[in-house]
């Protein structure tokens, strides 16, 4: 690894994309130069604002947006504004240039001579192309330049899309890859993929083919698209906006472009058909009906009488739009019983109805497509399953998800559909390997085409889950399991619907702090499921408020309370990594840790008053004994305590891990962010080690927490 370090961006273009590379960075810490065009009609101007007037709005419309680009408000300070002719010579400072102007090779080699003229030599400079092939933006320049420059293509919007493909040119420095692909992982909290120079690079090409394939089968099928998203959304480890919604986010225009693009470039793809675009997705983008940006696309909203808005669909056919319809697929309401989203997708391949047909038709063509990919847009399998998750947002990746519903079951099948697999493919079967991926001591590892084995995953290291050291499980219950992650630190993770806590989830907490006491050094409690928890299982709690069983309710909050209790006051350490939705219970857990990993994407706060009951499980008395530990002498008592009582009165949940240590939930100076989700678990057991081997010495039951009384009371 290189020693260098990144204190200032430059950041070339304002448009959606560089404002929200801008802001992402800022909210990394990293100070920021926004560069823009100075408009026409105010060239011949003196006044900054005037020609900064681009830059400014395009950086304020992205701060205004929904959901924020950044991580905490001050975040905005580290961003300066400027223009191409006032500021290129600014570039100069910054370690790092990134160019994010409009996707035409002419205007990028453009701003590249501009760039040559300022950029001190040893600086990065990459483009966020999308598409664009890095060699041919290379032409021209300096040996310095092509030594340092690379393609690095985040995807919209930046905060919340985790990937980042790193693109090398034909001369850029291997130590700059490495470089990129640790900052990114690091600092940026990216999944960072390396991918070849090849046609629309990893995600989109595999992305973009998955959506056409979806969009030809449900035509030849007949199914409607409705029934689509309701196929290919949640139930199958897919975003909400599933197939039809997601092209409207996107927008078909630039859906339409990429397709094209893949088509025209790719002659030898044995999968081309499928990418090419039909004439009523054209008709589509003629008439405008483009998706999101243009207000109508397969999807639109309209207004009824009254204001009440209603959700009509595009017949394709027509070209007119039509009331949704509720859709009814029995497999469906099946498949929503099951939790286990492998089970789910391996019941509904197997239906022998259309769904069925369908869900078999899709699959086959996506596997027999990625592994067709291979060596062409990398020569890994793990890089593909990477890209898609993190820029898709699939649960599973198209190998993953191959493994799940079964190896050899699903070449057969390819077969029978008439798509050809590669010989690397055939290999693996006569040598008997069961499957893409597995685990080898407590390792993931991957199936390498060129050495015929599984290889232990570079750097896996950092990215441990406790379902990795399922075999070395200490003590179960039916939703909760306690694993030894080696070096004498357990983890706790639990499966509930949408995690949330009940009495086996309570009993898991104070059973992994008892056996952590007697014979380990640490403990942590995480996993790796879509939300860290939702917080306690309220529906129990209704109905036994309901039922009037009184004693029931109290001996079960009184467990809550015990059970965050025992985390607080244990003579190891104990440390929680949340990611997602922190809630309630969960909010109260991180509350009660010893230290806290939280992902810099987690949503917490004390939410009970939003269903009408307040905190129960010790949440406001933390709250209370933190504010009293606060209060500077000479202070008036209200200030700091009035803070957390409107937090809980109000069940504010932060936009960010940042913005929880502002409401008081994470300390400052003590409580961590992991910027990268993935890396938190292994931070926490790290953290678990270094208070241990510092001598940790159990807290101390408090008895000196000050009440302010009835002086206070009126003010609350």
């Amino acid at each position: 690894m290189t020693n260098r370090n990144i204190k200032k961006v430059a950041v070339l273009g304002s448009g959606v994309m560089g404002s929200r590379i801008a802001c992402h960075f800022a909210g990394a810490g990293v100070p920021v130069l926004l560069l823009d065009m100075i408009p026409e009609a105010a060239a011949s101007s003196a006044r900054a604002s005037d020609r900064n007037i681009l830059v400014n709005e395009a950086l304020t419309a992205a701060v205004k947006s929904s959901p924020s680009p950044l991580y905490f408000k001050d975040a905005l300070k580290l961003i300066r504004t400027g223009n191409f002719t006032d500021n290129m010579k600014d570039i100069a400072e910054a370690d790092w240039i990134i160019e994010v102007v409009v996707e035409r090779l002419d205007i990028k080699k453009r701003i590249f001579e501009d760039v040559e003229k300022y950029r001190r030599a040893g600086t990065l400079i990459t483009s966020n192309t999308s598409g664009i092939p890095i060699h041919l933006m290379a032409e021209g320049r300096s040996e310095d330049f092509q030594k340092h420059f690379c393609g690095t293509h985040f995807f919209n919007p930046p905060r919340y899309l985790r990937l980042l493909e790193i693109i090398p040119g034909p001369a850029t420095d291997r130590l700059v890859v490495d470089f990129l692909m640790h900052f990114g992982d690091l600092i940026l909290g990216k999944t960072t993929v390396l991918c070849k120079d090849s046609p629309a690079f990893i995600a989109n090409r595999v992305g973009v083919f998955s959506m056409m394939a979806i969009f030809n089968l449900s035509r030849s099928m007949g199914f409607s698209t409705e029934e689509v998203d309701a196929m290919t959304g949640p139930l199958t480890g897919k975003p909400k906006s599933a197939s039809y919604r997601t092209a409207d986010v996107v927008g078909l225009d630039t859906l339409v472009k990429v397709a094209e693009g893949i088509y025209q470039n790719c002659p030898a793809d044995e999968a081309r058909e499928q990418l090419k675009v039909p004439d009523w997705l054209r008709s589509m983008v003629e008439k405008k009906f483009i998706g999101d940006k243009s207000g109508s696309g397969f999807y639109k909203k309209i207004k009824k009488d009254g204001g009440k808005a209603e959700i009509h669909v595009l017949d394709t056919d027509t070209m007119e739009y039509r009331p949704s319809k509720k859709v009814t697929l029995p497999a469906l309401d099946v498949a929503k019983q099951i939790d286990d989203l492998g089970e789910r997708l391996r019941l509904l391949t197997a239906g022998h109805d259309k769904t069925g047909e369908f869900y078999t038709k899709f699959h086959c063509a996506l596997f027999s497509y990625v592994a067709n990919r291979i060596p062409e847009i990398s020569d890994l399998i793990y890089p593909i399953d990477d890209a898609i998750k993190a820029g898709f947002g699939w649960e599973l990746g198209p190998f993953e998800t191959w493994d799940i519903l079964g190896f050899k079951k699903m070449n057969e099948a390819i077969r029978q559909c008439g798509l050809p697999l590669p010989l690397w493919i055939k290999e693996m079967e006569d040598a008997g390997v069961a499957g893409f991926y597995s685990t080898q001591n407590n390792k993931r590892c991957c199936y390498d085409i060129t050495s015929r084995k599984h290889e232990v995953i570079p750097g896996s290291e950092a990215f441990i889950v406790p379902a990795q050291f399922a075999d070395k499980t200490v003590w179960s219950n039916s939703n909760c399991r306690l694993v030894d992650t080696g070096d004498q630190i357990l983890a706790l993770e639990w499966s509930t619907k949408m995690n949330s806590m009940g009495g086996e989830v309570l009993e898991a907490i104070q059973r992994a702090v008892s056996i952590a006491e007697e014979k380990y050094r640490g403990l942590i409690i995480a996993n790796s499921g879509a939300q860290f928890s939702a917080g306690a299982n309220v529906g129990l709690l209704f109905m036994l408020a309901a039922d009037q069983e009184h004693d029931e309710l109290d001996m079960a909050i009184r467990m809550f309370q015990n059970s965050m209790m025992r985390v607080r006051y244990s003579s190891i350490p104990v440390v929680v990594a949340p990611h997602g939705l922190a809630l309630g219970g969960g909010c109260e857990l991180c509350l009660h840790a010893d230290k806290v990993i939280a992902a810099a994407e987690t949503y917490t706060g004390l939410v009970e008053a939003g269903i009408g009951v307040i905190p129960g499980g010790g949440g406001t008395k933390e709250f209370v004994l933190r504010a009293a530990d606060e209060i500077h002498q000479g202070e008036p008592e209200t200030i700091t305590l009035q803070n957390r009582f409107l937090t809980i009165a109000t069940g504010k949940v932060s936009t960010s891990a940042h913005e929880a240590f502002e409401l008081g939930i994470y300390r400052k100076g003590h409580d961590e962010i992991s910027m990268n989700s993935e890396r938190r678990i292994a931070r926490a057991k790290m953290a678990a080690l270094e208070m241990s081997e510092a001598g940790y010495v159990m807290p101390v039951r408090r008895n000196d927490i000050r009440v302010a009384g009835r002086s206070v009371l009126g003010a609350l």
